[in-house]
């Protein structure tokens, strides 16, 4: 009986229900937005994060900027070159179970104005930092906040994470790409391994793989085990975000001395490596007018930076950004005076090889 009654309410209901035509017509309009916009960033990333890797001019990847614009058609323009920034972040992964959402390592890669070589600036992971939305925290609970909840969405975690980062420095970031370490780990097989050079042993916590000091081939496996690695490092996740450095100066290497971006077989299955692992922030840039650029810098050796910071000031072990060096690195990297920096602060350089 109350099955019947149940059905005669919803009958006389039936007729107020508005049309779910248009709804859902909407609905699936989105969907195939969020699909396509997905794909692109796929279909990008393993590119994008290769050419800031290697220090190539990556120009006008934003559409408020159309300056540089022939630069891609290959005419010549009158405007002078810009310093470009890249925004890297690393996250273990959105497969995990529970998904994991805190940004491990968060690099920002300078080309300078005059295409004199790159620059692979770390930004701690536990810099104390102004987060829209949360107020002080540290810099990887940016990606955390934007990624979301349940399934982590990676490019609205980058997102917040390059809003925050952009009013830190006070620069614009051009472009910018998310890896996982299951990426990295395809990235690497992809070259046939990647030449780490460690200063001192680094003792795996997780595997009982040691790695010597001096320079080693490292497989995936091997490359994401050792960028893993901070709670038994003298600097913790400091001497870490050293280690990635390392590790890109080698992936630097290994992509030059293999001549993958002038082939197009070795490009292509580049491109393929990491899937879903990498995305990347490209504005629809078309790859082929991307991969066509390939401004030649007068090095292609990075230079290893980190950003100053101070010791922890509290239980959160959040670091405060160094009073003194901090703000005048800041400057220097707004005025593209880095490599002005770096020669008054040689002791500041990360040994990369």
């Amino acid at each position: 009986m109350i099955e019947d009654d149940l059905r005669a309410v919803f009958a006389r209901h039936e007729p107020l229900t508005p049309p779910t035509g248009p709804l859902r017509a909407s609905i699936d309009r989105l969907a195939a937005t969020r699909r396509r916009r997905r794909q692109r960033f796929q279909a990008a990333g393993v590119t994008l994060a290769l050419l800031a890797a290697l220090g190539v001019g990556v120009p006008q990847l934003r559409p408020d900027r159309p300056a540089e614009e022939s630069l891609l058609s290959g005419q010549p323009t009158d405007s002078p070159a810009q310093s470009l920034n890249i925004l890297l972040v690393g996250v273990d992964g959105v497969d995990e179970d529970p998904p994991l959402r805190l940004a491990d390592s968060i690099m920002l890669v300078h080309i300078p104005a005059d295409r004199s070589r790159p620059y692979l600036i770390s930004l701690p992971r536990d810099l104390e930092v102004s987060v829209p939305g949360r107020g002080t925290d540290k810099l990887n609970t940016a990606f955390f906040d934007g990624a979301g909840e349940p399934r982590p969405d990676m490019d609205a975690g980058y997102d917040l994470t390059r809003r925050v980062v952009a009013d830190l420095t006070g620069v614009r970031v051009d472009a910018g790409a998310v890896l996982t370490f299951a990426g990295l780990h395809r990235i690497t097989e992809a070259v046939d391994g990647v030449e780490v050079c460690l200063p001192s042993e680094v003792r795996s916590g997780h595997t009982r793989r040691t790695f010597p000091a001096g320079c080693q081939r490292l497989d995936g496996a091997a490359s994401v085990d050792l960028l893993r690695q901070r709670r038994h490092l003298p600097a913790g996740a400091l001497d870490r975000d050293r280690n990635a450095q390392r590790y890109v100066a080698g992936l630097i290497q290994r992509a030059v001395a293999q001549d993958v971006l002038s082939n197009p077989v070795r490009l292509a299955a580049l491109l393929s490596a990491a899937g879903k692992d990498l995305t990347v922030d490209d504005d629809g840039l078309s790859l082929v007018r991307l991969a066509a650029v390939l401004p030649k810098l007068d090095s292609v050796d990075p230079v290893g930076l980190s950003l100053p910071v101070g010791p922890a000031t509290d239980a959160m072990t959040r670091l405060p950004l160094d009073p003194k060096q901090g703000p005048a690195f800041l400057a220097a990297l707004r005025e593209d005076r880095l490599a002005q920096w770096v020669a008054q602060h040689p002791e500041q350089v990360n040994r990369t090889g």
